[in-house]
C-alpha cells in the first residue's frame, strides 16, 4: 500500500497560486495608476501649450493690479499675487477663528438649554436647532447679508450705541485702541494675574481631589484680574488711547470698521454650525450615566458644580470627535464667502487672481493645499486635546 506522506508534493499552476495572482494584480493596479497619471499630465501640458499658457509659480511675483476690500496686513494694488495669497489666507483664518469661537459658545449654551427642566427654555432651544440646521448655509449667508445688513440705513442715519459704536449699510464701526505710556506695566500686571490664576486653579484642583473641599476660585481670580491691572493703571496711567469713529462728510473716520460681508459670513456660519454642536453637546451629556448625577448630589454638590465638575468632563470624551468634524465643516463652508464678495482665499486668489493670470492648476493646487493644511492642523490639535482628556485605565 502506498503511503500518502511519502508521495511528492503536487505541482500547483501559477494561475492558481494566490500569492502570484496577488502580485500580478498589484503590478497591474500600479501600471494603471501610472498610465492614467501620465495621460492626465500629457493632456494638461498639451492643452496649456495650445493656449499659450506657461506653467510654474513665477506669476506670484507679478503685480496684482486690483484692490481688496479688507486686508489684515498692508496691501495696495501694486503688490504681488503672492501678497494677494497672504491677504486671502489671513481673511479665511479670521473667519475660521471667529466662527469656531462663536459656534462653540452658542452651541454649548443651546445644547445645555436643550436639557433644561424649564419647558420654555428647552422648547426654544429645540426650535433653534431644528430651524438653523435644516437651512443651507448659503441661504443663511444671503439672509444675513441681503435681508439684514444691506437694509441698514446710510452713515448719517446709523444705529448708534452710546455715540461710540455705529452700525450702517457700510459696516460696524467700533473704537480702536492704541498703546499708551502705561501699556507695558498694564500688560505685565495682567500677565501676573493670569499666571496666579492658573497656579491657583491647579492648587485648588489638587486640594479638591485630596480633601473634597471646594475653593472659591472664580471669585478670587476675578478679584486678581480686576485688581492688579487697576493698580497698574493707578500707578502708570491709562494703558490705551481710543480712537472713536466720527461722522465726517459722507462716512465715518477713525476706529475699526467691520465690513458687512464679514459680519454676515461669521454670523451665518456660527449660527448654522452651533445648531449641530448643540446636538453633539446634548448627546454627550446624555451619554453620562444618571448615576453620576445622583452620586454628585448625594455628596452635596449643587447643579452648577455637578455639571461643571462631574458631567461635562466625562461628556467631553464623547463630544470632542464629532466636534472636530463640525470645526472642519465650518472652515470648508467659509469658502462660500465668494457668494457675497468677502475677500477670502477662494474669492481673491482662486477667483480674481486665477482669472487674471490663467494659472488655474497652480492657484487651485495652492488653494486646495491650504484648506487641507488647515483641516489637518485642526484635527491634530483636537486629537491632542482628546488624548489628554481620555480616560486613563489603571
Amino acid at each position: 500500500m502506498r503511503n500518502p506522506e511519502s508521495s511528492p508534493p503536487q505541482q500547483t499552476s501559477m494561475l492558481n497560486d494566490p500569492r502570484i495572482r496577488g502580485m500580478v494584480f498589484q503590478v497591474l493596479a500600479i501600471a494603471t495608476v501610472v498610465a492614467v497619471g501620465w495621460y492626465l499630465f500629457h493632456n494638461t501640458q498639451s492643452n496649456l501649450a495650445q493656449r499659450g499658457i506657461t506653467s510654474g509659480f513665477d506669476f506670484l511675483d507679478s503685480s496684482a493690479g486690483f484692490g481688496i476690500l479688507q486686508s489684515l496686513i498692508p496691501y495696495s494694488e501694486s503688490d504681488t499675487y503672492g501678497r494677494v495669497f497672504l491677504v486671502g489666507l489671513l481673511n479665511t483664518l479670521l473667519v475660521a477663528v471667529l466662527g469656531i469661537i462663536l459656534a462653540t459658545a452658542i452651541g454649548f449654551i443651546i445644547g445645555i438649554a436643550r436639557l433644561s427642566p424649564n419647558w420654555l427654555m428647552s422648547r426654544l432651544a429645540a426650535i433653534y436647532i431644528e430651524i438653523f440646521r435644516n437651512i443651507p448655509p448659503l441661504l443663511q449667508i444671503f439672509f444675513w447679508y441681503f435681508a439684514v445688513l444691506r437694509t441698514m440705513p446710510g452713515p448719517r442715519q446709523s444705529h448708534a450705541l452710546g455715540d461710540t459704536i455705529f452700525l450702517n449699510i457700510r459696516g460696524l464701526y467700533l473704537p480702536s485702541p492704541s498703546a499708551a505710556e502705561g501699556f507695558g506695566i498694564f500688560v505685565t500686571a495682567l500677565g501676573v494675574a493670569i499666571v496666579a490664576c492658573i497656579a491657583l486653579a491647579r492648587w485648588a484642583r489638587v486640594r479638591r481631589e485630596a480633601t473634597g473641599q471646594s475653593f472659591p476660585l472664580f471669585a478670587l481670580c476675578a478679584v486678581l484680574i480686576i485688581a492688579l491691572p487697576a493698580a497698574a493703571i493707578g500707578v502708570a496711567g491709562a494703558p490705551l488711547q481710543w480712537s472713536v469713529p466720527e461722522l465726517a462728510g459722507f462716512n465715518f473716520r477713525g476706529g475699526w470698521v467691520v465690513i458687512p460681508e464679514l459680519v454676515a459670513l461669521t454670523l451665518a456660519l456660527s449660527i448654522y454650525t452651533a445648531a449641530f454642536i448643540a446636538e453633539i453637546v446634548r448627546s454627550g451629556i446624555q451619554s453620562v450615566s444618571h448615576g453620576q448625577t445622583e452620586a454628585a448630589r448625594s455628596l452635596g454638590l449643587r447643579p452648577g458644580p455637578t455639571l461643571r465638575l462631574v458631567i461635562l468632563p466625562q461628556a467631553m470624551r464623547v463630544i470632542i470627535p464629532p466636534l472636530t468634524s463640525q470645526y472642519l465643516n465650518l472652515v470648508k463652508n467659509s469658502s462660500l464667502a465668494a457668494a457675497i464678495g468677502y475677500p477670502d482665499l477662494v474669492s481673491v486668489f482662486a477667483g480674481t487672481a486665477l482669472n487674471q493670470t490663467g494659472q488655474a492648476i497652480e492657484t487651485i493646487a495652492i488653494t486646495m493645499s491650504v484648506y487641507l493644511a488647515i483641516s489637518l492642523a485642526i484635527s491634530v490639535l483636537m486629537n491632542i486635546y482628546n488624548k489628554r482628556i481620555a480616560l486613563v485605565e489603571r
